[in-house]
């Protein structure tokens, strides 16, 4: 399954992150990350102390490359609209869900401060530089002034990670879609009528 030219660590990383994403914490079991990474037996033992250090390895993966793909949408070009637009319109697998999102329901990984962590962080992150768009925008007159940019970034987020769930409960990217496009209606600039 994996590039004979990746190391063993590195597939199980992989194997982990991919397990969690499908089938949860508990439903990850070593046996099925070792058959996944094409590993021995004594592999994870070698380059891990156990199931959580390298549940938490393939977490973090998880959660640094969501941050960055993100990052890239939201310091990308455009107006704070845009870019929130961007942010919520960006390609994604909605009927699977957000890899970092959806371990919030898993309650083995909720239960560990170490597990959840990475998960808060990654959450916090994106909803605090949300808020500075909001911020931006305000300041820029695209939005007004009324908004609270801490309210908005936590509708933005609840928004995507509410629109996954209902997408993944009807079996269509249509919900999520829909509720895209209402916050992005309630959220486009006000612009004064042009006087005549």
């Amino acid at each position: 399954m994996y590039s004979g030219r990746m190391s063993t660590e590195e597939r199980l990383i992989r194997s982990t992150r991919e397990l969690l994403w499908e089938r949860g914490y508990v439903g990850t079991s070593p046996r099925a990350i070792l058959e996944r990474a094409g590993a021995g037996q004594g592999s994870m033992y070698h380059h891990f102390k156990g199931k959580p250090d390298l549940a938490l390895a393939a977490i973090r993966r998880t959660a640094e490359e969501l941050r960055a793909e993100v990052e890239a949408v939201l310091t990308g070009p455009g107006t704070p609209y845009e870019r929130i637009e961007g942010y919520l319109r960006r390609e994604r697998d909605v009927l699977r869900g957000c890899p970092v999102g959806r371990l919030t329901m898993d309650p083995d990984i909720v239960a560990s401060d170490a597990l959840r962590a990475p998960v808060d962080e990654t959450l916090d992150a994106i909803r605090e530089r949300l808020a500075g768009i909001v911020e931006e925008g305000k300041e820029q007159g695209e939005f007004p002034a009324s908004l609270d940019g801490e309210e908005i970034a936590a509708a933005i987020l609840a928004t995507v990670q509410g629109g996954y769930v209902l997408a993944r409960a009807s079996g269509s990217p249509g919900a999520f879609d829909a509720g895209v496009r209402g916050l992005l209606a309630l959220l486009a600039p006000h612009r004064p009528a042009e006087t005549v």
